[in-house]
């Protein structure tokens, strides 16, 4: 309670502190107050827009780390005789300043590589849920936001103060595969590698037609060879053969329909799919289309959970406190993780998405210097409109450093458009 930026209490504090500043993981200002001789005081974002929506802004409301460390940065821990020598003096106290997890390198690659083109990069640790990045557009200057805050409410056809990397929702299309074939070898667990389907580029089940990408024809596929080639036949005919209640089961289990454990605002994905579903949401619904969406922050989760054994860490993007000389206050991580899945069945899962960089559709993030780990994806949203272009990766798949999930409105193959991206940023942070 005494956190919410609703609390009149906590104006009473910027009475005698200076608003701390926030700062990325390697001490970059990301967010600081500038104070006037005539001792007036404004907000002010070395970065602008990169980081609009994941450090927020503090006037017009509170947003994104602005809120959710507004206590923190209106509450001084410098030296008590300090600061009653600078009460005696009518001055204020410097506020706490905030250290982040953010990685101002990466956060610019992944912000410069988007370039003009809505969607969300999300880039984290497996092993530890700690953010690295977060990239959201369309969006706004946090430095002008007083002044552009009614145009941009007015503009509902870009929502540009919605973060998309946790509050967007998607139909996951072919990323979702992965979540298919985990149910796949967990109903089958003695005869999923006997399966085999013969692509003639369209499958045609009753009424319906299925077609992949481009109606291309993959021939004969067992599970792997369907990851990697990203079969939509394949899939939709083990979604055939699967158990409704189960496959809803496994979905609760990664969290889809459920708040996400995440401190900043967020959407919850979702999964629908009904003991008595018919027919044809089955089919759309196994290979990521039908009711399903998720946020690119819980396709980074579930991404990071294979690259980490099977084990879901909870994400977290503020490191630490600090007072103004740089000692530290308090100390954060991962509040908890989650099993949703066995070691040897991330395993499997890690070994397909090797597959798919190796030889299938993920080929954009193939390097000399890494192995990676990827899965591509476009999904379908609107009959006439280009699909939205998805990649989910990791690397280097044998000791997992980074986590990654890419969306890019309606810009068609995730591996040609969405890879690429995720290759710079893997590139940069390996090579450190």
């Amino acid at each position: 309670m005494i956190n919410n930026s609703y609390n009149a209490r906590l104006d009473r504090f910027s009475d005698r502190v200076v608003r701390g500043e926030i700062l990325s993981g390697s001490g970059d200002i990301l967010a600081m107050t500038n104070v006037a001789q005539d001792g007036s005081e404004s907000r002010y974002y070395p970065y602008g827009s990169m980081f609009a929506h994941t450090v927020g802004y503090s006037t017009r409301g509170k947003t994104g780390i602005e809120s959710l460390a507004n206590f923190y940065l209106l509450t001084s821990h410098m030296n008590p005789l300090e600061q009653v020598y600078n009460q005696l003096r009518d001055k204020k106290n410097p506020g706490d300043n905030v250290v982040t997890t953010l990685d101002l390198e990466l956060q610019k690659i992944a912000y410069e590589g988007m370039g003009d083109r809505n969607g969300a990069v999300v880039v984290m640790e497996p092993a530890t849920g700690r953010i690295l990045a977060m990239v959201s557009k369309p969006d706004y200057n946090p430095n002008t936001i007083k002044e552009d805050y009614d145009s941009i409410i007015e503009d509902t056809d870009n929502s540009s103060l919605v973060n998309r990397a946790s509050q967007g929702l998607y139909p996951p299309g072919s990323i979702f595969k992965l979540v298919t074939a985990l149910e796949f070898i967990r109903e089958y667990p003695d005869s999923w590698q006997d399966f085999t389907y013969t692509c003639p580029g369209v499958l045609a089940v009753e009424d319906y037609s299925i077609r992949c990408s481009g109606g291309t024809a993959h021939g004969t596929v067992d599970l792997k060879k369907a990851v990697e080639k990203s079969c939509n036949g394949a899939f939709a005919t083990i979604g055939l053969m699967l158990n409704n209640e189960s496959f809803t089961h496994l979905c609760d289990t990664l969290l889809f329909n459920q708040k996400m454990p995440f401190a900043l605002a967020s959407g919850r994905s979702r999964f629908n799919l009904t003991a008595d579903a018919d027919k044809w949401e089955v089919l759309q619904t196994a290979f990521g289309q039908g009711n399903t969406q998720i946020t690119p922050l819980h396709a980074a989760m579930i991404v990071a959970a294979i690259a980490n054994g099977g084990e879901m860490k909870e994400p977290y993007i503020i490191e630490r406190i600090e007072n103004a000389n740089g000692q530290k206050v308090q100390s954060f991580a991962s509040e908890g993780s989650h099993r949703v899945m066995t070691g040897d069945e991330a395993a499997l899962l890690k070994d397909f998405m090797v597959g798919v960089v190796s030889e299938g559709t993920g080929k954009s993030v193939k390097s000399k210097d890494y192995q990676a780990a990827a899965k591509t994806g476009s999904a379908q949203f609107e009959s006439g409109k280009e699909t939205h272009a998805w990649f989910v990766a990791f690397a280097p798949a044998d000791d997992p450093k980074l986590a990654i999930s890419i969306v890019l409105e309606e810009t068609g193959a995730g591996g040609t458009n969405a890879g690429p991206i995720a290759k710079k940023i893997f590139d940069a942070y390996l090579s450190r």
